[in-house]
């Protein structure tokens, strides 16, 4: 009797197991590493960044992240993002909560977003461009370009790299 309830037991931890590791299978998801340069200037501002994925037809397919000046009114300054602001980002009320943030600091940035997720998860397969533009103030102005496909069909990386405002660019797509 007790050696059919341990097996019992074993075969409902076993299908236990089975099923929580079929649910900590890792989703889908789009891995972005964005560099903010060090400048050698005198006056040096955080620089505003627009990070989004754009159609075909050049328009905004998603917004994924927009750095800009949090304290005071500084949202004047987001037009100065100029391919971002024209392709859709003057229609956009800032903040938004998981979109607008804070300038970022010189370094590496990860950001990750998963596929199944808001604000991929209603993207229509095609082909697409990840574009991140950074602007700064007496500074410069600069976007990279990354081509991708969606929807994820294989491990890919893709990278760009800016010469001035943005550093090295990285783009992880994991299925």
């Amino acid at each position: 009797m007790i050696g059919r309830f341990q097996r019992t037991v074993a075969r409902c931890v076993t299908v236990l197991v089975l099923a929580l590791g079929a649910t900590a299978a890792p989703a889908a998801e789009l891995e972005l590493n964005v560099e903010i340069p060090t400048l050698p200037v005198a006056e040096y501002h955080r620089p505003y960044v627009a990070i989004w994925i754009e159609g075909a037809d050049q328009t905004i397919a998603a917004n994924l992240a927009v750095w800009y000046q949090t304290r005071g009114d500084h949202t004047k300054w987001l037009p100065d993002l100029r391919q971002w602001w024209r392709r859709g980002g003057r229609d956009l009320k800032v903040p938004v909560d998981g979109l607008t943030g804070a300038t970022r600091p010189v370094g590496q940035h990860i950001l990750k977003f998963d596929a199944a997720a808001e604000p991929l998860a209603k993207l229509a397969p095609g082909k697409y461009e990840l574009v991140v533009e950074a602007v700064r103030e007496v500074g410069g102005r600069e976007a990279v370009r990354i081509p991708f496909e969606w929807p994820i069909k294989g491990a890919k990386q893709g990278g760009a790299k800016g010469t001035k405002e943005l550093g090295a660019v990285a783009l992880k797509l994991n299925p």
